[in-house]
């Protein structure tokens, strides 16, 4: 484990559901790390040499070697510290994880993008049935209470961007995708999710969130006139 700070820097923005899930799985297991805030817009030399082929956070860097890609940077922090497992000791159940969060970054946000950033209303349209569907298929998986039973796992915190970035996108964006009444598993989940102990310390504030995406919002739609 580390023994300081300076052993362990994550790369990220407070804005990211990707750092973020970074953030959760390294408060979760306990390791002491050092957060420094990237700007994508003028990206600093660390990001550059710790992450050249995608210049993109989160990075993490473990004693001066660097991971990126948030799903890979999971399994390295589960394999590195085994306090507070988040991937499961059976092989297959280990594999189901693996499946649903790759599943979340295939379909679920491939769909939510099309649903909202998509001017052509036949494509919008198509968008919202696609997140739709792979939520309910997502709500199907969900059999205690959490993906990960009744611990925080792997495929939970894949999912933050379900839990707590969704809601705050598609009010921003002035959408309705994932709601209550269409998803009641699915929210109750993301309440207790939203309000576990340290994920709740971890998350960024609504607000900053709110703004940020707002601001993302009317971006859009004015490149679009």
């Amino acid at each position: 484990m580390a023994s300081n700070k300076e052993d362990v820097k994550l790369l990220g923005m407070v804005e990211s559901p990707f750092v973020s899930r970074v953030d959760i799985a390294l408060k979760l297991k306990g390791v002491e790390y050092k957060y420094e805030v990237e700007n994508l817009q003028n990206k600093s030399e660390f990001l550059l040499k710790y992450n050249p082929v995608y210049k993109k956070v989160p990075v993490l860097v473990h004693n001066g070697k660097p991971i990126s890609e948030s799903l890979v940077i999971l399994e390295y922090i589960d394999e590195t510290w085994k306090q507070n497992p988040i991937l499961p000791s059976d092989p297959y159940k280990r594999a189901l994880a693996r499946f649903w969060s790759k599943f979340i970054d295939d379909k679920i946000i491939n769909a939510a993008r099309k649903a909202l950033y998509t001017h052509d209303e036949k494509e919008r349209e198509k968008g919202v049935e696609e997140i739709e569907e792979a939520l309910h298929l997502f709500e199907n998986e969900l059999k205690g209470k959490f993906f990960g039973g009744d611990e925080i796992g792997i495929v939970d915190i894949t999912a933050v961007l379900i839990a707590y970035w969704l809601p705050i996108i598609q009010e921003a964006f002035g959408a309705k995708l994932f709601t209550s009444d269409k998803f009641p598993k699915l929210y109750n989940w993301s309440q207790d999710f939203n309000n576990h102990p340290i994920v709740k310390e971890t998350l960024p504030p609504r607000e900053t969130l709110m703004a940020y995406y707002k601001g993302h919002y009317e971006r859009h739609v004015a490149s679009n006139k």
